[in-house]
């Protein structure tokens, strides 16, 4: 286990668009599952900062302790110090795509 992703429990993805108003530039949002989205742009720790790879060295698994559905990122192989953390975001598929900058050599090209 390398961090747990933390945030506030929302139901809903109208958040994004709130913080678009607001002017706030980036959201850290990760859907749990169909009802349910861990949002950490107000208040997560540190795991909202990691950056998506193609080629990532750790992954995403939700668990569950106590009833409460968690995030947690586990490594996929030894990390070495001053290594960066990554993992795949696995967005949807959509039409617009989000550039991916992983520079991995296997890199599909966007996020979506």
């Amino acid at each position: 286990m390398v961090i747990e992703y933390v945030g506030q429990i929302i139901r809903q993805v109208r958040e994004e668009q709130r913080y678009e108003e607001e002017g706030i530039g980036s959201s850290y949002l990760f859907r749990v599952d169909q009802a349910t989205i861990i949002d950490a742009t107000k208040c997560g720790n540190l795991a909202r900062f990691i950056n998506h790879s193609c080629n990532p060295n750790c992954y995403a698994k939700i668990i569950t302790v106590e009833s409460q559905k968690k995030i947690v990122l586990y490594s996929r192989q030894p990390i070495s110090i001053n290594e960066e953390i990554t993992y795949d975001y696995k967005f949807p598929i959509e039409d617009t795509k989000i550039p991916c900058l992983c520079g991995a050599d296997s890199c599909r090209g966007s996020l979506n």
